[in-house]
């Protein structure tokens, strides 16, 4: 998922930072190459992909995702839905993602579009401000 550098900036002070691939895959117009995302953005993107990914969907790790799909195609009570959700999404990001800690997660059904709104605040590892991402959740045909 995510790749750890450790690179020296001179002889006393050293700084962490993280990177992934741009999921756009678009390419850096001077050098050529894919454009990748940092530290806190690489973070965001991590999480909203493991949100995004439905169990099954990935070859070989099929715990990976939760059942996002079916969830939001059910004929049941949004209310109870939205704690199982948010219990899913707690568990799938501390499963998968051990560079965040969360502190809240926030699901608000919207009943008349059967879909959710999910805001995520967490603390990455190493950096004191919270971090929220926000995403909406929705079926498509």
């Amino acid at each position: 998922m995510a790749q750890f550098n450790s690179k020296n900036q001179s002889s006393r002070v050293s700084r962490r930072w993280f990177t992934d691939i741009d999921i756009n895959m678009s390419l850096h117009p001077q050098s050529g190459d894919l454009v990748l995302k940092y530290d806190i953005n690489s973070i965001k993107r991590s999480i909203k992909n493991l949100i995004l990914t439905n169990e099954y969907e990935r070859p070989f790790k099929p715990s990976l995702g939760i059942n996002l799909s079916a969830m939001l195609f059910e004929l049941s009570t949004m209310g109870t839905d939205a704690i199982v959700l948010e219990q899913d999404i707690i568990s799938l990001i501390n499963n998968f993602e051990p560079r965040a800690k969360i502190t809240q997660i926030i699901a608000d059904p919207d009943i008349d579009r059967n879909a959710y709104r999910v805001e995520i605040k967490f603390y990455v590892i190493g950096v004191q401000n919270p971090i929220t991402v926000e995403t909406f959740l929705e079926r498509l045909r």
